[in-house]
């Protein structure tokens, strides 16, 4: 994942190039940039064009400001650019990626921003494959940030929270039929996820075992 800035002649504008690589998202229908400065509201996300490689798009945002965003694909999972300039902690458990747009005095005199926050690392996975090796830093209500696992975003994992799953021992010993059930009283709209993989998920998170919990999920979307 990678943003690129070109700045209009007065410095006042930026146009910031999104791009999110089709490995991510291999078999998205739609993916959207969506963060503060579009509300963080799917209609009106940016909406980026898939090529050969990535996922891209362009948006103009004036210079001299901070915005956080992610990438919204098909409405239902998130993901985090590995370039953002910075990271922050959100409301729900978990970072949202910072893009930088220095003023005109900045951008003059060659600052640069700096992150302050350790950026996601990458580590190389089997058939030559980049994933994310995954850390819990962010806390939430109950100190848990469920997003690491595939298919569970922020909303969904306030919803596993409040419907008692405070940490990933707990979820790791949920049953299938539990978890559609907890969907399915949060509303219509979350029923078609698929909870099926979240307890086995959850079991490598308990134990500290990201990288084969990274191998997993690489299992998971080469399976979708």
């Amino acid at each position: 994942m990678a943003i690129k800035k070109n700045f209009s002649k007065d410095k006042k504008k930026c146009t910031v190039t999104f791009s999110l690589p089709a490995e991510a998202a291999p078999n998205a229908t739609s993916v959207r940039v969506v963060g503060d400065f579009n509300n963080w509201n799917w209609n009106e996300g940016l909406e980026l064009n898939r090529n050969k490689n990535a996922f891209q798009g362009k948006t103009v945002l004036e210079a001299g400001q901070r915005h956080e965003f992610r990438y919204l694909i098909d409405n239902q999972r998130w993901e985090n650019d590995w370039q953002a300039d910075e990271y922050a902690p959100s409301p729900y458990g978990c970072d949202n990626s910072v893009l930088v747009t220095p003023s005109a005095t900045a951008t003059k005199s060659g600052a640069k921003s700096t992150s302050t926050k350790t950026r996601a690392k990458k580590a190389p996975a089997q058939n030559g494959q980049t994933t994310t090796t995954r850390k819990v830093t962010s806390k939430g209500k109950s100190g848990i940030d469920f997003t690491v696992i595939e298919g569970v975003g922020p909303k969904i994992c306030q919803i596993l929270e409040k419907a008692g799953y405070n940490n990933f021992d707990a979820l790791s010993k949920a049953k299938v039929t539990d978890l559609r059930q907890v969907l399915e009283n949060a509303g219509s709209r979350y029923k078609m996820h698929d909870p099926s993989k979240w307890a086995k998920q959850a079991r490598f998170a308990a134990k500290d075992q990201w990288s084969k919990l990274n191998e997993f999920q690489a299992e998971l979307k080469k399976g979708k």
